[in-house]
């Protein structure tokens, strides 16, 4: 009998927290527990079977808000998934990653059978998903030096410091602050608003915007 192939869409979730041990930025990610055979009880990313009345899309937005309550901006197709021997049944995942910015992440709610991990520190997964959270932070980490990505982790005005921050805790590097400033005020998108931080005991650094094309 010819194997019936299925489709389901799973969502890597990213916000930037202070990491449990350190304090330090470090990405996090929201894990669900599953509650039904295959893997009982074992921590997998959020997603599920496509329906056949969703788009891509529409189902990946449906997985951010059941487990997270969230609707960042940042959404996009990551990657799709479909080894022979990755589920008990035959199944192609379509991935997405959603990138939160502290604003949206302050909004964010705890679902049921949900919890947040350190990305680099997340336990044994179900599936093949642990390959997908490896991938989708490699992707990360190569995209952020060569596009405006990490972006998507501050608000529509930032510092040159909080910038080079978001760089920081999503490659796990220290930046020479002038080198990135310098570097970072020679993107030809990157302009000053005229405005200041306000409410600080020292000169208020200026904030800047990524002007859209």
């Amino acid at each position: 009998m010819e194997q019936r192939i299925e489709l389901a869409v799973s969502t890597v979730i990213f916000a930037l927290r202070p990491h449990p041990t350190t304090g330090c930025d470090t990405l996090w990610l929201p894990l669900v527990r599953r509650i039904r055979d295959p893997f009982l009880g074992q921590w997998a990313l959020p997603g599920g079977p496509l329906e056949p009345a969703q788009d891509l899309d529409t189902s990946a937005r449906g997985t951010l808000m059941r487990t997270t309550g969230l609707e960042p901006a940042h959404l996009e197709q990551l990657y799709s998934f479909g080894g022979i021997d990755r589920s008990p049944d035959r199944v192609v995942s379509i991935v997405y990653w959603a990138l939160v910015r502290p604003d949206e992440d302050a909004r964010a709610i705890d679902g049921e059978n949900v919890e947040w991990f350190v990305a680099d520190e997340v336990p044994r997964l179900a599936f093949d998903h642990n390959l997908i959270v490896e991938y989708a932070l490699s992707r990360l980490r190569a995209k952020i030096t060569y596009s405006d990505i990490a972006h998507a982790f501050t608000g529509e005005e930032f510092t040159i410091a909080q910038l080079r921050e978001v760089h920081e805790a999503v490659r796990q590097v220290r930046l020479d602050p002038a080198n990135f400033r310098r570097q970072t005020l020679a993107h030809p998108r990157i302009v000053a608003t005229g405005r200041h931080v306000t409410g600080t005991s020292h000169r208020p650094p200026a904030l800047y915007r990524l002007e859209t094309t």
